[in-house]
């Protein structure tokens, strides 16, 4: 390790950025993630072999009482005898075909992929030096990470990779309370070190704090990462906002864009609270939206499934609609979606995740010219529904009609996306109203032509002091429909 530390600072030292917030405030957040709109995320490894509760299995079925502790204790017995480390001879993808993944992927209308690489259970997903506990040698035998970058680039979806390691500090602390396989002596590179208790996991002063050695290893975790599968885009869980973390993080992302520099090409990191000083890297929402237009770059992340990111036997199913409502919300408001699926512990993708993927590539099919690289327009929408801002929000179902549109601009086209089919097949577009040129805050442009995507031929529509009318009996069901509206 100390050989990769010191690799790291000489590339720090040599490369345009600096381990310092001055420093890294001067990267620019590139337009072509921006353009991409909808990635998919992917929550895959040894705790979709017991599918129960959901990705936080690990660490919940140590905690005494717990919902996933009983559960343990019933399906496999006392902790001290089966643990879970002994859920990964179990976890033997057999029917992992990363080519049909990344096709799956792209007919869900999906431009870039970020799967977990390491998730807080410790175990890698790749093939690693820094731990023998990954999916290469143990478990799928497979360099997961690895072959599912080849599969996608191959289509051309853009790769990243997400780390959750950091949350590792604290994750299975709980199994030291009691008579169970994790108890000392533990050292770096077990699959169970450190297994330090601590609950307060939002305290940015937290104690025990991870150590030094903790911070480096995962510093070098992430560095291997980049060094081995050249991701696009770096996805960081929570935690990362510890105090304590705040010079590692500075290191890596001085490395990360030093790496790029020297590869000639952009990169992002996608970061969740105010983890990095504002401007160094790009704010994630974790299940949840902007109430309003922002002037940057942004990502919302959510899942399928609303009650686990991992595959589970209970897992309760959004539908597309309720998905494709966020897209076009997130995307009209400056951002791209990140829509995770988790696979079964086989490497097969659940019935239910691929009818929902498929219907919602099949609308994208049919309106992606109103999502892909597109821009906000100087409004984000209109309407009487109210989207509730912040994180873990998705759960509200929300009510749109047939009133509330969303807004993107590319070219000489506007595209107002009508979140709800009309009844009647009549809608009013009041951003579009003819005004006297004094009100300033209104649009004066000329309005060309306006069209449906989707439908072949002319569209009745006028244009007056009340909005543009347009009336089409077009619809996919009750799919958002998306108007073209040509300007001149």
């Amino acid at each position: 390790m100390r050989e990769y530390l010191e690799q790291i600072e000489r590339v720090i030292a040599q490369g345009p950025y600096s381990d310092d917030w001055e420093s890294l405030s001067r990267i620019e957040q590139p337009r072509w993630f921006n353009r991409l709109k909808l990635g998919i995320f992917i929550h895959w490894g040894v705790y979709s072999v017991p599918a129960f509760d959901n990705e936080w299995y690990p660490r919940n079925m140590y905690i005494q009482g717990s919902r996933a502790y009983e559960h343990h204790v019933a399906t496999y017995g006392p902790h001290k005898d089966f643990g879970y480390k002994d859920f990964i001879p179990m976890f033997k993808a057999e029917k992992f075909d990363p080519a049909a993944w990344a096709q799956l992927f792209e007919e869900t209308g999906a431009r870039y992929v970020v799967p977990v690489a390491e998730h807080h259970d410790g175990f890698q997903m790749y093939k690693s030096d820094i731990s023998h506990w990954n999916a290469f040698e143990m478990g799928p035998h497979r360099d997961v990470l690895g072959e599912l970058s080849a599969a996608c680039s191959a289509r051309g979806l853009v790769m990243g990779a997400s780390s959750h390691r950091i949350e590792h500090w604290f994750f299975l602390g709980h199994g030291r309370d009691f008579d169970s396989d994790i108890h000392e002596p533990l050292q770096r590179g077990d699959l169970y070190w450190p297994s330090i208790p601590l609950d307060e996991h939002d305290d940015l002063y937290a104690e025990p704090a991870p150590t030094q050695e903790y911070l480096e290893d995962w510093l070098v975790r992430t560095c291997e990462i980049i060094d081995r599968y050249h991701p696009r885009i770096l996805y960081f869980d929570w935690w990362i906002q510890h105090s304590s973390a705040k010079p590692y993080l500075k290191k890596l992302a001085a490395y990360y864009y030093n790496r790029a520099a020297e590869w000639g090409v952009e990169v992002v990191i996608c970061y969740k609270h105010d983890s990095f000083l504002f401007g160094c890297a790009m704010p994630d929402v974790e299940r949840g939206q902007f109430a309003e237009l922002k002037p940057y770059y942004w990502q919302s992340d959510t899942a399928i499934a609303r009650n686990s990111w991992c595959h589970t036997v209970e897992n309760q199913y959004k539908d597309a609609l309720d998905i494709l409502w966020d897209l076009v919300d997130v995307v009209s408001k400056n951002g791209c979606m990140l829509l995770n699926v988790g696979p079964k512990a086989d490497g097969t993708i659940s019935d239910e995740d691929r009818r929902v993927m498929n219907d919602i590539g099949a609308w994208m099919k049919v309106n992606g010219e109103a999502i892909y690289e597109t821009r906000a327009w100087r409004a984000f929408g209109e309407g009487p529904t109210q989207v509730v801002e912040g994180q873990f929000s998705d759960g509200e179902k929300k009510a749109f009609t047939s009133a509330d549109f969303r807004f993107t601009t590319k070219g000489c086209a506007l595209y107002a996306i009508a979140m709800k089919p009309s009844d009647d097949g009549d809608y009013c577009v009041k951003a579009l109203a003819q005004a006297p040129v004094e009100v300033a805050r209104r649009f004066h442009g000329i309005v060309k032509n306006v069209s449906v995507l989707g439908k072949d031929g002319p569209v009745q529509w006028s244009r007056d002091d009340q909005g543009l009318h347009i009336h089409t009996d077009w619809r996919m069901g009750d799919m958002p429909v998306s108007f073209k509206v040509e300007l001149d």
